[in-house]
């Protein structure tokens, strides 16, 4: 898939909304496709306790309630811009499937690295 083609479809779920003033999600999309070729998105979800999760695990969740497990490409935006993953998301695709170290991560525009390169020393 076309790099551009997954960040559109990560821009296609962005769209903040608040219910509460303990919640808000949306503020962040993500999209990933699999080895087989499948597409899978999710959104964020911030609470005040700082329990809410990002885009990117939704977005893998989706994904393994088809039992699936290797990323091809993920990618996370917001309304301005790509962000690169956090460490805990990081570290949750490298646990999932240790062959995710070849998953291509878009960590900003025109720029794509693989989770190994983005986990040059890791635990497990």
């Amino acid at each position: 898939m076309n790099p551009q083609n997954l960040i559109n479809k990560a821009r296609e779920v962005v769209g903040e909304f608040k219910l509460s003033h303990d919640f808000t999600a949306g503020s962040v999309g993500s999209a990933l496709i699999t080895k087989s070729g499948n597409i899978y998105t999710g959104i964020c979800i911030d609470l005040a306790c700082g329990i809410g999760f990002c885009a990117e695990h939704a977005a893998i969740a989706e994904m393994l309630k088809s039992r699936e497990s290797q990323i091809e490409m993920i990618v996370a935006v917001n309304e301005e811009e790509i962000l690169p993953p956090c460490g805990r998301c990081r570290e949750m695709m490298i646990q999932i499937n240790a062959n995710n170290a070849n998953t291509k991560v878009i960590v900003a525009e025109g720029k794509i690295m693989t989770l190994d390169e983005l986990l040059p020393v890791r635990w497990i």
